[in-house]
């Protein structure tokens, strides 16, 4: 994929980084005392047939029934978040709350697990596999889904106990069929140069509590009609799939968070049937049209209690639309950096509340596509009431936000899930979305 311009700005000090840092990695002394195991233990609740067959009998137990509960934790949460970041010990100063909290610690590696105490937003609750060991991937093959090897991806994430999942080395995994991950996990590719790439990738259906960071996610194609194995004790037919960067359905406590996502035969992110506590941050999406979907369809009322937030992401070169587009729910959209888009950023239907906040907005010069918003096949008289609002927002290029609904107030409590900074930050905010450089020794 081509080098995106928003590096020269800190193309000096990657090189350094390079110049002084080659040759780290992953290795098993940062990991002392973590072995491959292979796990025996009971079914936890993941069935995979296919997915139309669950559509009318399912529901994710771990859901957030009640948004207003959710929204009454946030002042909290904020007011706690300083707190909170000294448990990193190193404060960068950059101003993200999330980076600050771990990236200038210079022995990370040996301290992976704390990543977990630095999400925000509503998949703040997230904790992965912090509860669990490690597991250290060693091999990028993929033979068999209804069996996999011990040592690949696959078998890591089907387990039935939490584990923190990292990678021995750099590695390109070309999935033969969708990666069907098991409840409190993490895939962490920090010190690794890893790609999901070229095949199937990665689905998060009716479990719980799932970090994600710091891996390439591109090339996704649509697979299935196969078996396909999600816990040591259950394989099941899979339908196709719609070749996703990574699908979340029925999927709550989501924390996904600098990665690097283009080009997929379908969404980059999409989050369906009743998702909900979902933080989506500091990642790179480029080349790709529809990049986001929140929602399943405008009938789907259980996602009315979809929350997620969107922030210090950067949608970059070659996207078009979905960025992302909302049904029913509550979304925060805060201090995001939008430089690119051909068709809209925002859109919705289906009566989505969408609290827009401190982003900085780069119109193309399509005369036509200066608009953030979409009402997706919506009559003015029903969107009016909407509740989408724009406040603090940077309009560059005659980019323009279309507002509808009550404005500030209550309107926006159960939308809101952090404190906004100003937008003229977002540039460094967001100036390290994507995947970062980490080498042992030194901060990433």
């Amino acid at each position: 994929m081509p080098a995106s311009p928003r590096w020269l700005s800190v193309s000096f000090a990657a090189f350094l980084v390079l110049l002084v840092c080659a040759g780290g990695g992953a290795s098993g002394r940062e990991l002392s005392g973590s072995k491959i195991e292979e796990q025996t233990g009971e079914l936890q609740g993941v069935k995979n047939s296919s997915m139309a067959g669950r559509i009318s009998v399912e529901r994710n137990e771990h859901a957030v029934d009640d948004p207003e509960e959710v929204a009454s934790m946030v002042d909290m949460s904020i007011r706690n978040s300083t707190a909170r970041r000294n448990l990193g010990f190193f404060s960068c100063g950059t101003g993200n709350p999330i980076d600050d909290c771990w990236r200038c610690d210079p022995k990370w590696y040996l301290r992976r697990k704390r990543l977990a105490d630095c999400a925000i937003g509503f998949g703040r609750n997230a904790v992965g596999g912090r509860d669990g060991k490690y597991y250290v991937v060693s091999d990028p093959g993929d033979d068999d889904p209804v069996n996999p090897r011990p040592g690949t991806l696959r078998h890591a994430v089907i387990q039935d106990r939490p584990l923190w999942i990292v990678f021995k080395r750099d590695m390109v995994i070309t999935l033969k069929q969708e990666l069907l991950m098991n409840s409190f996990k993490t895939i962490d590719g920090r010190g690794a140069n890893v790609h999901i790439a070229n095949g199937a990738c990665i689905t998060i259906q009716y479990i719980t509590n799932v970090i994600i960071h710091g891996v390439h996610v591109h090339d996704c194609k649509s697979t299935g009609n196969a078996m396909v194995r999600s816990s040591p004790s259950h394989y099941g037919w899979r339908t196709m799939a719609d070749g996703d960067g990574i699908s979340l359905f029925g999927a709550s406590h989501v924390w996904i968070d600098h990665n690097s996502l283009s080009n997929c035969a379908d969404g980059l992110i999409d989050a369906i049937m009743g998702s909900t506590a979902i933080t989506i941050s500091n990642n790179y999406f480029t080349h790709h049209n529809e990049v986001m979907l929140l929602g399943h369809s405008d009938s789907y009322v259980k996602d009315k209690t979809m929350q997620v937030t969107i922030a210090y992401n950067h949608f970059g070169e070659g996207l078009i639309q979905r960025m992302p587009r909302c049904r029913h729910g509550y979304f925060h959209v805060v201090n995001n950096d939008y430089t690119h888009w051909e068709m809209y950023a925002i859109g919705g239907s289906a009566e989505p509340t969408i609290n827009s906040q401190g982003n900085r907005y780069l119109a193309p010069t399509n005369p036509f596509a200066k608009e953030v918003t979409k009402r997706v096949e919506t009559s003015t008289s029903m969107w009016k009431s909407w509740n989408w609002r724009s406040e603090g927002d940077l309009m560059l290029n005659g980019a323009f936000f279309t507002p509808s609904g009550a404005g500030a107030g209550v309107g926006y409590s159960r939308a809101s899930s952090l404190g906004a900074k100003s937008s003229s930050l977002v540039g460094p905010l967001t100036s390290d979305s994507g995947v970062l450089v980490c080498r042992r020794g030194r901060a990433c």
